[in-house]
């Protein structure tokens, strides 16, 4: 009779789909026990009575459910059961399903920056729109000779998160009002990191207001920088403008994309006024 016929192992995992390993690891949670075990050659057989169970495993983990918590619904079989951790996987999936979308808007930013970049304009200083933003920065007095000498402070921004950040393309470095004031443009004073409207930041948050800022892209890197600080400057005093707050200097295509240095590209924004009694703006 059917309901008394055996199927070896590589049988039912070719009939449902799935690894002869997955069986034995169902196995060995105690999820799916063989019919039948033979002593002498450890061959292990299935009955029908293991298809059903088989049938609900597979279905549980095409909701993504846990093989735990797949194993307490097999030992403890009850509709209310079931419904409770059917509604807890929904709000898992929903979750997560969240995060998904979170990455993919990710994806989105670094892409457009990536093309933006692509596509800069380079050595060509402009008075530009400075969007609004949300900004995390940490004073910290550096002078980087490469991309390595970020890294400690990238960490530091870090500490006290409860999830690691993906920093790819948003942490940059600047230089206070009163250094760019003073003409000194080879060592830095902050280390800052922009956050997309996704980003949750556990520590203090600066919004950064919309406003103006001078510009510049060029092919390099922070070792390339104290020249277009420079030429920056002799443009705000030529256009009379007042710088209202820290630079913001990012290298928007580094080691994180390419090795090929000669691809690299570097903005600077100044943030400025055209005010002359405005104030100068912090840090």
């Amino acid at each position: 009779m059917e309901e008394q016929r055996l199927f070896q192992i590589g049988e039912v995992a070719k009939m449902f789909h799935v690894s002869a390993g997955s069986l034995r690891h169902y196995e060995q949670m105690g999820l799916l026990r063989p019919e039948v075990i033979d002593q002498e050659t450890g061959y292990r057989y299935y009955g029908i009575r293991q298809f059903e169970v088989l049938n609900t495993i597979r279905y549980l983990r095409v909701l993504d459910m846990p093989l735990k918590q797949i194993a307490d619904y097999l030992q403890n079989r009850d509709i209310n059961r079931i419904e409770e951790k059917l509604l807890k996987q929904k709000e898992i999936v929903q979750r997560k399903r969240r995060e998904l979308e979170a990455i993919e808007r990710k994806i989105d930013h670094r892409l457009q920056c990536l093309r933006d970049a692509q596509n800069s304009e380079l050595d060509k200083i402009q008075l530009l729109p400075l969007p609004s933003c949300r900004l995390v920065w940490i004073p910290d007095s550096l002078k980087p000779g490469s991309y390595l000498d970020l890294e400690y402070s990238i960490r530091r921004l870090e500490v006290h998160q409860k999830e690691s950040f993906v920093f790819l393309g948003k942490v940059g470095v600047g230089i206070s009002c009163e250094n760019l004031l003073a003409g000194r443009f080879d060592q830095y004073d902050l280390v800052f990191l922009v956050l997309d409207d996704e980003d949750e930041y556990e520590g203090k948050v600066e919004e950064q207001p919309a406003g103006l800022c001078v510009a510049v892209r060029f092919r390099g890197s922070h070792k390339e920088a104290p020249e277009n600080y420079q030429k920056l400057k002799e443009y705000m005093l030529s256009h009379q403008l007042q710088i209202s707050g820290f630079s913001r200097e990012i290298t928007m295509i580094d080691y994180g994309i390419t090795r090929d240095t000669d691809k690299f590209v570097t903005e600077i924004r100044i943030p400025v006024k055209t005010n002359r009694n405005g104030s100068n703006g912090e840090p």
